[in-house]
This record gives structure tokens, C-alpha cells and sequence, in this order.
């Protein structure tokens, strides 16, 4: 597979991502007063990755996030030559995501961007007042235990088949834990994109969000790299 046709698969992917996690906080959450709820949006993050990875999994490997590709390639599974282009791809899917969701969304009267758009905070932006400890090591701990399933799940040992079917409950059941503590990021591209439509604050916070991820993702590909070895230790 071309690396051009890989970066488009990941562009589309991202897109999806964004798009329908973000836009189902966005447009269906609450609406209007019989919407979706926490629930709904969790299960929405779960479908978007799920839908992708039996779409264009075989295309790029569907990261859809620039930790996951950190953290394979920190676990020896992805080249560090494609990883940049993975990364600015990314970013430009959920940035257009974002957009896309942007123009639908402020189609309703009385629409309020500065209200939130999905955008992930700490603090006073936390949708539970969170402090920003909690936030870093809750996204930390929720990026490390995404990547275990990823590549745990994708291990060539590994039932075939039903890795997205782990990959998407698991991102499901990780924003069921975190929505209320930072909205749940665990994924650079979707925070900058909904970031730098709402600007002001989301993007003073956003540097959490690229942090605590990496290094979550990080981290777990150097511990599944130990786990997931046969030799003897």
C-alpha cells in the first residue's frame, strides 16, 4: 500500500472520528432533554473507531490518533518514517471534522461556540471541575490502558478478526470512566481540532492534551513490547 493512499485512509478516518464523536457531544447530546446522554456519546466514540478499523484498517492500520502511532511505534510496530505524516494527517482530518461539525452545528438558532464544542479542559473547564493533576493522570492512565488493548488486540497471537470489536468497546468504556474529568481526549487530533474552532481557553489547555497522551501511549508500548515477549526475563 502507497504511503499517499495510507495518509488518506487516516485523513477519512480521523475525519469520521471527529465528526461523529464530537458531533454527537455537539448536536445530539442533550437534545432536548431526551438526548443521547454520557452514554450515547461514549458509544459514539466507540462506533467511529470501530466502523473504521473494518474500513480502512487495512489500508493504513487505522490509528486515527497521533499517540496511537506514537505508542506502535514505541512498541515497534510502526516505522518512526511514516510517523510525521501520520501526525499531520491526523491533525487535518479532525481539524476538518471540527469545521464540518462547525457549519452544521451553528445552522441552529441561538448556536454558542464559546459554550463548548466538545473541547477538552481541566479546571474550571472540566465538565466536573477536575483539577489539573487529575486530568493529566487520568488521561495519562487512559491512553496507556487504550494502547495495551490496541496492541494486545492487533497481536498476531491474537484471536483474528475482532480487534476492532476490543479497540472500540475499549475506547467506549474509556470515555464512560473520563468524560466527566476532561470530556476525554486520549487523542491529540480530536482535541486540537474542536480546540482551534472554539479557540480562547481550549487552546491554553490544549498542550495537556498532547502531552498526557504521548506519554501514556509511550509508556505502554515499551511495558506491551516486555508483556507481549515470549523470550524469558
Amino acid at each position: 500500500m502507497t504511503l499517499i493512499k495510507k495518509l488518506s485512509a487516516e485523513f477519512i478516518g480521523t475525519f469520521w472520528l471527529v465528526l461523529g464523536g464530537c458531533g454527537s457531544a455537539v448536536i445530539a447530546a442533550g437534545f432536548p432533554n431526551v438526548g443521547i446522554g454520557l452514554l450515547g456519546v461514549s458509544f459514539a466514540f466507540g462506533l467511529t473507531v470501530l466502523t473504521m478499523a473494518y474500513a480502512i484498517g487495512h489500508i493504513s492500520g487505522c490509528h486515527l490518533n497521533p499517540a496511537v502511532s506514537i505508542g506502535l511505534w514505541s512498541g515497534g510496530r510502526f516505522p518512526v518514517s511514516e510517523l510525521v505524516p501520520y501526525i499531520v494527517v491526523q491533525v487535518a482530518g479532525g481539524l476538518t471534522g471540527a469545521a464540518v461539525l462547525y457549519v452544521i452545528a451553528s445552522g441552529q438558532a441561538g448556536f454558542d461556540i464559546s459554550a463548548g464544542f466538545a473541547t477538552n479542559g481541566y479546571g474550571e473547564h472540566s465538565p466536573g471541575g477536575y483539577s489539573l493533576i487529575a486530568a493529566l493522570v487520568c488521561e495519562i492512565v487512559m491512553t496507556f490502558m487504550f494502547l495495551i488493548i490496541i496492541l494486545g488486540a492487533t497481536d498476531k497471537r491474537a484471536p483474528q478478526g475482532f480487534a476492532p470489536i476490543a479497540i472500540g468497546l475499549g475506547l467506549t468504556l474509556i470515555h464512560l470512566i473520563s468524560i466527566p474529568v476532561t470530556n476525554t481526549s486520549v487523542n491529540p487530533a480530536r482535541s486540537t481540532g474542536v480546540a482551534i474552532l472554539q479557540g480562547d481557553w481550549a487552546l491554553s489547555q490544549l498542550w495537556l492534551f498532547w502531552l498526557a497522551p504521548i506519554a501514556g501511549a509511550m509508556l505502554a508500548g515499551v511495558v506491551y513490547r516486555w508483556l507481549g515477549s515470549t523470550k524469558e526475563a
